[in-house]
């Protein structure tokens, strides 16, 4: 039988085996150790422990320092699957209890829940008794290292409050008067203290000293911070004076408010623990997403043989999207479908991260409402994050629970939130990437994007019935095309169908025919409003990123480029390149090909808006003279690339921001103009709203490109836009059609020229 195997952190560092001590050679290795054990059962990339071990001063070689230094623990642990190889690092796992501070934080816990203050006692010693000295006691340097040190010896402090309501509701109050008062002298301050203090001395018989002792405090209070006892303090020192019968020993300790201090039920009456089922309803009417469904069904963690939790890591699965993408419903809905797996229970928070009628939650007011769910008293439960995440750690510690952390904001909000243990799940969605969680937590990411056709006419299928959508199937169709096929758009559309019967095609005349698009979106409440809820995804953004999104309405193309983008808003594209990745993580933007982004037609409309709204007439039309020269300048010297001969049409240069292309042989010359067709066909179209000049010269160098490329039928393919364009092919002589005036250096079009331009409108 393999000996039991436990990485000791609560003191010097070392690995107990079989009842003997296994030291660790190396203050480094002891730092990898101690940081695996501090996560054990989480993947700990390689980047966390070379900053953990090395900070800014790492090594060349790190990694395969790393490396070696992983082999020398396998060893000492006696096992090469103790430490396994995860990406993006390693993932320590000896069982349940494989460092002594997962029995510490097991031990209060449990005892917590005992009805016995006696018995929660002996609990309560056995976990002190862990403590060898001052946590990682051999471990400096690393400031990570010695916050986690700091959280251990609160952890400490944790226990002996604990240990010392236990022993007070045990009638050890005269034994425990000298230990209380040197934990005072410690914490002047600290009002539980006080009140364990008080109710010891008055219980031992001495009223006049409880009396003294909350005196002390008072005044202490007072001249150090200006402020009163709190309630409960004020309320025990009365009942000391009153001799209120509710202190005495022989009345359930329970029945003594205590400010921060634990209290035991009557022996005779224990609690029960309630099983946590904090899942809202399943959103009605979900539609589609069986690929998404099927990936979650995937990462489900299996459990044992024998019905226990599985080995392994705690499942994390984060769903990304656009704001109105339906990730909730797809959360809720799988959620929902996959609970019984989860017998434990099921948390639930809306951590408001992208909630237009308040500010994000706080990880901590989140734990609280965990806690809640656990039947936790207030009283038992410690102040600070780190403290209370522990905490929640140890409650889930060999359970199988589903956790579903709804709309966070980033990985920071998140990470105190994430169970510890194996067997449990926790489905994260949000706005953002959450690129941390995927890299540094091995979670799973989910990439929520539009619904598909058939999946939009199966959404108002289910809202409206299928007899009346079949019935109206173009006026559907045209609804799906104005909603862009998001999801909670093609919602609020249903909703207003389905109070109007019979109204369908009306309804989806308003919204082809509407100048104000976004209007038509409001569903009576800011979270079914697709204005508002696109308004706290752009409120979330920088400066210099939001003035980008709001440019980036102004662009009439179906996609952008990036030198186009920073044209638009005037800045080099280095910058641009970084503006629009963050708008690609915040899902603001799509990336449908490397360095081409886009995005859908109501999310184009309220970038729009914005511009409108927060650029004046010269701002914008500056804007899009910029981006007009990016696409006539480039144009232009891809078509000279084509056509070496071609006279060019531009004739004054860019303007100052304008970024252009670099096209520098006739293979990217193609490459160009093939990826940029639609967006100049758009362009040229644009460019006639009072942009007359850019119209026939942008016409003349694609029409150079169409004519040499012999693409007739490509152009067909946007006749539904630009009927004309065939007309505009001059049968191979596109690309000279301009002429010059020996007296003057301006170019005119044509009569050809003009009409190439009108026919590509």
């Amino acid at each position: 039988m393999a000996a039991i195997v436990q990485v000791r952190l609560l003191g010097p560092v070392d690995v107990m085996a079989g009842g003997a001590v296994r030291t660790v050679s190396g203050l480094r290795r002891k730092a990898v150790l101690a940081t695996l054990a501090l996560q054990a059962g989480e993947i700990v990339s390689t980047d966390r422990l070379a900053d953990t071990v090395w900070g800014d001063h790492a090594p060349p070689r790190a990694l395969n320092t790393l490396q070696s230094h992983v082999s020398h623990l396998r060893t000492v642990l006696g096992s090469k699957a103790a430490i396994l190889g995860r990406p993006p690092g390693y993932v320590l796992d000896l069982g349940g209890e494989g460092t002594d501070v997962r029995l510490a934080e097991r031990l209060l816990r449990q005892a917590s829940l005992l009805a016995d203050p006696a018995h929660a006692a002996a609990e309560l010693r056995e976990a002190l008794a862990l403590w060898r000295g001052k946590p990682l006691a051999d471990l400096t340097g690393s400031a990570w290292l010695e916050q986690q040190a700091e959280r251990l010896g609160l952890l400490c402090e944790q226990i002996e409050r604990a240990l010392a309501g236990a022993r007070l509701a045990s009638g050890e109050h005269a034994q425990l008067v000298p230990q209380l008062e040197r934990m005072v002298a410690d914490q002047p301050l600290d009002e539980g203290l006080h009140a364990q203090l008080m109710l010891a001395l008055y219980r031992s018989g001495r009223q006049a000293d409880a009396l003294a002792a909350y005196q002390r405090l008072r005044l202490m209070l007072g001249e150090q911070l200006g402020i009163d006892p709190s309630q409960a303090l004020r309320d025990l020192e009365t009942a000391i004076l009153r001799q209120d019968a509710s202190l005495s020993l022989d009345t359930p300790a329970g029945a003594v408010t205590l400010p921060g201090t634990t209290a035991w039920p009557p022996a005779t009456s224990p609690s029960p623990v309630p099983v946590p089922a904090q899942l809202p309803p399943a959103i009605a009417g979900f539609a589609g997403r069986d690929a998404e469904l099927a990936s979650l069904d995937a990462i489900l963690p299996r459990p044992a043989a024998n019905g226990t939790a599985p080995a392994g890591t705690v499942v994390i699965s984060a769903i990304a999207g656009t704001a109105g993408a339906g990730k909730t419903a797809l959360a809720l809905h799988w959620a929902h479908r996959v609970r019984d797996q989860f017998p434990d229970g099921q948390l639930y928070v809306n951590l408001r991260g992208f909630d237009p009628s308040g500010p994000a939650m706080d990880p901590d007011q989140a734990l609280r409402g965990f806690f809640d769910a656990f039947g936790l008293p207030p009283e038992r439960v410690p102040s600070g994050v780190q403290a209370k995440a522990g905490l929640y750690r140890s409650l889930l510690s060999g359970k199988r629970m589903l956790v579903v952390l709804d709309n966070a904001r980033d990985t920071e909000q998140v990470r105190p939130l994430l169970p510890g243990t194996a067997g449990c799940l926790a489905l994260v969605t949000s706005r953002n990437q959450l690129t941390g969680l995927i890299a540094a937590d091995g979670g799973y990411p989910l990439s929520l994007g539009l619904l598909t056709v058939p999946e939009a006419y199966d959404l108002l299928t289910r809202r409206l019935g299928a007899r009346r959508v079949a019935a109206e199937r173009r006026a559907a169709e045209q609804i799906i095309t104005s909603c862009a096929r998001l999801p909670l758009a093609l919602t609020i559309a249903a909703a207003r169908a389905a109070a109007r019967p019979g109204f369908l095609l009306a309804i989806a005349a308003e919204l082809r025919q509407s100048a104000a698009l976004l209007d038509h979106f409001d569903g009576g409440e800011l979270a079914v409003n697709v204005r508002a809820v696109f308004a706290c995804s752009y409120r979330a953004l920088s400066s210099d990123t939001a003035r980008l999104f709001r440019m980036l309405g102004l662009h009439p193309g179906p996609d952008i480029s990036v030198a186009a983008a920073a044209s638009l808003a005037g800045i080099p594209s280095g910058q641009a390149r970084m503006l629009l990745a963050e708008l690609a993580r915040a899902h603001l933007l799509t990336e449908r090909s490397p360095g081409r982004y886009a995005f859908h037609d109501l999310l184009r409309a309220y970038a729009a808006e914005q511009a409108q709204a927060h650029e004046d007439d010269d701002a914008r039309r500056e804007a899009i003279h910029r981006m007009l020269d990016h696409y006539l300048h480039t144009a232009e010297t891809a078509a000279s690339r084509l056509n070496p001969v071609r006279d060019p049409a531009a004739a004054t240069p860019p303007r100052p921001g304008v970024t252009c292309d670099d096209v520098t042989d006739y293979q990217q010359a193609l490459a160009w103009f093939t990826a940029e067709r639609p967006v100049l066909l758009t362009t040229v179209a644009q460019a006639f709203a009072g942009f007359g000049t850019y119209a026939w010269q942008l016409a003349s160098a694609l029409t150079c490109f169409l004519d040499l490329a012999k693409l007739p039928a490509s152009a067909a393919s946007v006749t539904s836009t630009t009927p004309s364009v065939k007309a505009a092919l001059p049968g191979g002589r596109g690309c000279r059609r301009w002429t010059s005036s020996a007296s003057s250096t301006t170019r005119t079009p044509t009569r050809s020229g003009r009409n190439s331009a009108r026919a590509l409108r």
